[in-house]
């Protein structure tokens, strides 16, 4: 280990970063401003609750490659659980309508073919028109590509989006839908069975990772704040703490894995960007009832998701910047009325927690797209990772992994003074 890659943050793309430089046997030392790692992946315990809840319901799906190989590494692939085929129940709140739609393996989705697979209400010709989304041309709305109106938009394709882009999906992206959509319903079933977080999301994605990264000779550090980077020439030449300057060796370089408020801060002219759309999760401390599915969909209700752990139920909405003002106990109460009924439980609410994400991803706007920079920077050490960079995915877990990874690899290929 000749050299020192200098990580600014302890999310998934960060903790990535050094995993992958782990097993290149690079060292990696990774600074986070907190006391806790995992960014908007992670579990914390709840004190109104008393149980350990995850600050946002994150769905993974099988072909999310990267995010896989990240948890083998690190030695957690069996902290996942989830069905064996591509199965997603819903229910549609105002018609009291239930059905689960069922994928099949293979990449020719015949499963579209079979009335008792597919989206009720929908013929096998309203499936067609999706492929205009995987031909989009750059700049593209959802909207201008597709119809957002009729059965399947309502009950499949605005749900799927709006939960992968966190942003109403008429004005969102036609190629980021497309990414989405040419990983999962493209590519058959095999690729889309939905994965959970058996014990959370720290247990699966953080926590292992930690150890896996000092066991191979890096380091994370809590509580250290990147104030500003300097600069010389082509090159960062050290980092500023505030109470302490770490010099960069002459081999050393440095991967900004920070938000882009905060990469912003520290990159002069950095383009990044600048509209965000906000996730809300509730959580209710009451044990599910026996054969409720790990995940429902909800149709026509405030709820969008519903997912079942042992000890809670959590519940997803995306794009929620419109209930940002609500009262907290008006917005659980709510929620809850719509659980009870999806979950078949007649009880008064539980303990609940509202947690809010008020900027937890980028709009995912045509425009907000093109503001997405790569990993490389004028500065020959200087590397971005992170959700928000140009992964050519929305902000996932699966682009977070990804953008790691791809920072890590490109270390070597960067220029030596």
């Amino acid at each position: 280990m000749n050299r020192t890659v200098h990580i600014i943050g302890a999310g998934l793309a960060g903790l990535a970063t050094a995993v992958r430089l782990c097993t290149q046997g690079v060292r990696a030392v990774v600074y986070e401003a907190t006391n806790q790692a995992g960014g908007r992946c992670r579990s914390y315990h709840d004190p109104v609750l008393g149980i350990t809840i995850d600050n946002g319901n994150h769905l993974l799906l099988s072909g999310n490659r990267a995010a896989l190989g990240y948890l083998d590494t690190i030695g957690a692939s069996d902290r996942l659980f989830g069905p064996s085929t591509a199965s997603f129940p819903f229910i549609d709140i105002a018609s009291k309508e239930r059905w689960t739609l069922r994928a099949n393996d293979g990449r020719i989705p015949w499963w579209i073919l079979d009335r008792n697979r597919r989206v009720p209400g929908t013929r096998l010709r309203d499936y067609f028109p999706m492929l205009r989304l995987l031909r989009a041309q750059p700049g593209a709305t959802i909207g201008e590509v597709i119809d957002c109106q009729g059965p399947l938009y309502d009950r499949l394709i605005g749900p799927l989006l709006l939960a992968a882009l966190n942003t109403e999906p008429p004005p969102s992206s036609a190629k980021l839908a497309a990414a989405v959509v040419r990983e999962t319903l493209a590519a058959g079933g095999r690729s889309y069975r939905p994965l959970f977080a058996r014990d959370g999301l720290s247990a699966a994605f953080v926590e292992p990772a930690l150890r896996f990264i000092e066991a191979n000779g890096g380091a994370v550090i809590f509580g250290e704040r990147l104030r500003a980077l300097a600069f010389e020439a082509n090159r960062v030449t050290g980092l500023d703490f505030g109470d302490e300057t770490v010099p960069l060796g002459p081999s050393d370089s440095v991967v900004l894995a920070v938000p882009p408020v905060v990469a912003e801060s520290l990159i002069p002219d950095l383009t990044a960007p600048s509209e965000f759309r906000a996730i809300v999760n509730a959580h209710f401390r009451i044990a599910p009832p026996a054969g409720l599915p790990p995940m429902t969909g909800i149709i026509n209700g405030t709820a969008e998701w519903l997912f079942a752990f042992p000890d809670r139920l959590s519940v997803t909405i995306s794009s929620a910047d419109r209930l940002q003002d609500t009262p907290r106990v008006q917005l659980a109460a709510q929620i809850w009325l719509e659980v009870a009924a999806v979950a078949g439980i007649a009880a008064p609410l539980p303990p609940w927690q509202i947690v809010r994400e008020r900027r937890a991803t980028f709009a995912a706007l045509p425009g907000e797209d093109a503001k997405r920079p790569g990993p490389r920077t004028r500065w020959n050490n200087l590397l971005l990772a992170g959700d928000w960079t140009a992964t050519g995915l929305p902000a996932t877990i699966e682009g977070s992994i990804r953008s790691g990874n791809r920072a890590a690899d490109l270390i070597e290929t960067m220029t030596k003074p």
